[in-house]
């Protein structure tokens, strides 16, 4: 009808803005999503980067370890460290990483960074600092001859106990954006960590060399040996810190004659060492008794041992050489020890093996052979410890066969730098400490 009004028909939602919305929020979830994964893998890598630095044991590997794992963290492409002097007023070390080699001849006559322009800025501030255009900081020194040119920095100090050790420095993300807020807590979180590990090594370093310390001086001189000419060297494990109960000693006896030991006592600690010192001194004793042969003392020194110490297994050779003819007589003992190993005078190696015996510390009533062999004038003994030999990916025959062509190649060394050689060279992985003595007759 006329007049009436329509009657009004019900609204259509908005399907399209409701689509939108819908994608745009959950465009929103995506990126945090994303943001809190990206967070999760930096923490993550953060924490891997931590027991890695944690586990090395020299200072120039956590240096370097800092370093690198800086810029695998925050995608920098050039990463330095720079180690400050005792007064903290200038870098005494700087080490550089992501230089190519071109990079690194062009700056090779250069010479160490002296802390100027923006790195010195970092020097003097030790907070952490972000330049997006390093040219335009005040700061700025421009850059020597053959130098990358940079444009973005993080800066940020490494503290040791509460003193500034040095700064690191990262440039140039591999995304060509400059480092942002995230980059530079993880980088202070490293740097947190980086500090404690530095002085953890630096712990470490003492208690090494106080070990190795303690452990020479329980080892003797030799004395004069005339008319033998004699070397030895000792050598503690790669893994720092821990004592060892390898030994040497050579007594001169009247008429001509010497008597040599080399030995090893189980155990890496206080108690080897010390176990060590008072085998050696009995031995010593025990060695002026001219009328016993090798296997002889070894015995006594067995009893001696089991009656008054609870000293631990031990190996020994005991070995005493003396005139023959126009030669040497070399008669020997072993208590479970690798066999000697003789290089003639020219130049050929042989292992005298022989029955080694049951080591010190097992069953002093076992009887105990002896052993001889002729010497020829300019014959070379090498007495030795299982350490200089042992390798856990060879078998102890080719590590054996290994030493023995070492000792061609070097033998015509004087003595010293002979020995130097066997223990620079060796074929062991350095697991244990290891000692050499070698003893070369005079010639004709």
């Amino acid at each position: 009808m006329a007049g009436e009004k329509e009657e009004k028909q019900p609204r259509q939602p908005r399907l399209p803005n409701l689509h939108l919305r819908l994608r745009a929020e959950l465009g929103q979830i995506d990126e945090q999503l994303r943001a809190l994964l990206d967070a999760m893998d930096r923490l993550q890598g953060l924490l891997d980067a931590v027991v890695a630095i944690s586990r090395e044991v020299e200072l120039p590997a956590v240096l370097n370890r800092i370093v690198t794992t800086a810029m695998d963290l925050v995608g920098a492409r050039y990463g330095a460290l720079g180690v400050l002097n005792d007064s903290g007023e200038y870098l005494e070390q700087f080490i550089a990483a992501g230089l190519s080699e071109q990079e690194r001849a062009a700056l090779a006559e250069t010479g160490l960074p002296r802390g100027a322009g923006v790195l010195g800025h970092v020097i003097r501030h030790p907070e952490p600092l972000r330049v997006d255009d390093i040219s335009a900081h005040p700061a700025s020194a421009g850059f020597p001859p053959g130098h990358p040119r940079l444009r973005t920095l993080l800066g940020v100090a490494i503290s040791v106990r509460g003193k500034i050790y040095g700064d690191l420095y990262l440039s140039e993300r591999h995304d060509g954006q400059p480092f942002d807020a995230h980059d530079e807590e993880i980088v202070v979180a490293l740097a947190s960590a980086a500090g404690i590990a530095i002085e953890n090594v630096r712990l470490f370093e003492r208690v090494r060399v106080a070990a190795e310390q303690f452990q020479r001086l329980l080892l003797p001189t030799l004395p004069d040996l005339r008319p033998f000419t004699a070397a030895a060297i000792y050598r503690p494990a790669a893994e720092p810190s821990q004592l060892g109960g390898d030994w040497y000693d050579a007594i001169p006896l009247p008429d001509n004659v010497v008597a040599v030991v080399i030995g090893d006592v189980v155990g890496h600690d206080l108690r080897a060492a010390a176990a060590m010192a008072s085998t050696r001194n009995m031995l010593r004793a025990l060695l002026f008794d001219r009328s016993s042969p090798p296997g002889a003392i070894l015995t006594q020194l067995d009893h001696a041992l089991q009656t008054i110490t609870n000293n631990p297994l031990t190996t020994t050779t005991l070995a005493r050489i003396e005139p023959e003819g126009p030669g040497w007589r070399l008669r020997w003992s072993a208590a479970g020890h690798v066999p000697p190993l003789l290089l003639t005078p020219e130049l050929r190696a042989e292992y005298l093996i022989a029955e080694p015996g049951l080591p010190l510390g097992v069953d002093p009533e076992m009887p105990r052979p002896d052993h001889s062999h002729f010497l020829p004038p300019g014959a070379t003994v090498v007495f030795f410890t299982d350490g200089l030999v042992e390798h856990p990916d060879h078998s102890i025959d080719e590590s054996l066969n290994e030493l023995a062509d070492l000792a061609t190649v070097y033998g015509a060394l004087p003595l010293q730098e002979f020995v130097q050689a066997l223990a620079d060279h060796h074929p062991s992985d350095g697991h244990d400490d290891m000692a050499i003595l070698a003893l070369r007759t005079p010639h004709a």
